[in-house]
């Protein structure tokens, strides 16, 4: 039943695409661009939110561990003047950050709600205390344009020039799912997250598992943390991922903990900010740009409503595992 929904919704929000690419072929092509680039640091944040909870661990601190690694790979990028360098002192700040809460988290079996909002205090604090004015990077991220596939109609130059951050976005749902559901790993996440016990009794270790995939999840935070600073913004700013990893935690519920459900959640919710900022550019709706900034959240309980009590989590999600 869920599946036809989305079938449903699916067709009708791509006939409104498509005559829309009609009407105007520039404007149509501007939103969806702009929609796909809101929507990759999104993805990004999912794919941890479900690595992490198909685990067996509920991880709070994404937007943490995402601030953490946006100050970490803009900074290291103004100092080192090498973009590539910035980023993967971003991807390694993640990864730090996920083991900061693979340890309090799996090894110390602390609750794993406190465990994520420590994350996000001492995020928080850390950035506003080291923040400094006055850097800048050393160049802007380059755009990869496909040949003959970016010259498509409508797809083409929304899905195939882009940036290297938007690649790596897609290519990690597409490669998460076929990781989760038709490799020996996916199947042995799989059962720590939904049952543990069974899990061990076969001989994996539940606890490895866990903190080694919390830990490795947190590289796409940094990433998703790097792409805010170095190739959206360009910069750091205090609380620049604006609730990015909350939102991200929603949308890998709607889309039932699955890497293309999520992704594909993720996308929808770039089109509606998307869209709602293209109408208010062309005057077509006078509202404050508050309202507009409101539209994520607004859509993140609506949807959280709607899916509510008809798709369930990984059972052994939250729960400690003690080996018997």
């Amino acid at each position: 039943m869920r599946a036809r929904y989305a079938y449903v919704l699916t067709i009708i929000i791509s006939s409104f695409i498509l005559l829309a690419y009609v009407l105007d072929e520039t404007r149509t092509v501007s939103v969806l661009s702009f929609s796909l680039r809101y929507a990759v640091p999104l993805i990004l944040a999912a794919m941890v939110g479900i690595i992490c909870e198909r685990s067996g661990v509920i991880n709070i601190g994404i937007e943490g561990q995402m601030l953490m690694s946006a100050f970490a790979g803009f900074f290291g990028a103004a100092l080192t003047g090498n973009l590539i360098i910035g980023t993967m002192i971003g991807v390694g700040t993640g990864m730090i950050m996920g083991a900061f809460l693979a340890t309090g988290a799996v090894t110390w079996k602390m609750d794993q709600i406190i465990a994520g909002t420590i994350i996000n205090i001492l995020a928080t604090g850390l950035t506003s205390f080291f923040y400094a004015q006055g850097y800048v990077l050393p160049a802007i991220t380059p755009q990869l344009r496909v040949p003959g596939l970016a010259d498509i109609p409508l797809i083409g130059p929304v899905f195939f020039d882009n940036g290297l951050f938007t690649y790596a976005a897609i290519l990690a749902a597409f490669v998460l799912w076929i990781l989760l559901f038709k490799t020996i790993w996916g199947l042995r996440t799989r059962a720590v997250g939904e049952m543990p016990g069974s899990a061990d009794t076969s001989g994996v270790n539940v606890q490895r598992m866990r903190f080694l995939n919390v830990t490795f999840a947190g590289a796409l935070a940094g990433l998703a943390g790097a792409y805010l600073s170095i190739e959206a913004a360009s910069n750091f700013d205090r609380g620049m991922t604006a609730g990015r990893g909350f939102t991200a935690l929603a949308i890998m519920i709607f889309g039932a903990w699955n890497p293309i459900g999520a992704m594909a959640a993720a996308l929808f919710f770039g089109l509606a900010n998307g869209l709602a900022s293209q109408l208010q550019t062309d005057e077509v709706i006078d509202i404050p740009p508050q309202f507009i900034n409101m539209l994520p959240y607004v859509l993140t309980i609506v949807l959280l409503a709607i899916v509510s009590g008809r798709i369930k989590p990984p059972a052994a999600v939250g729960k400690p595992y003690e080996k018997e």
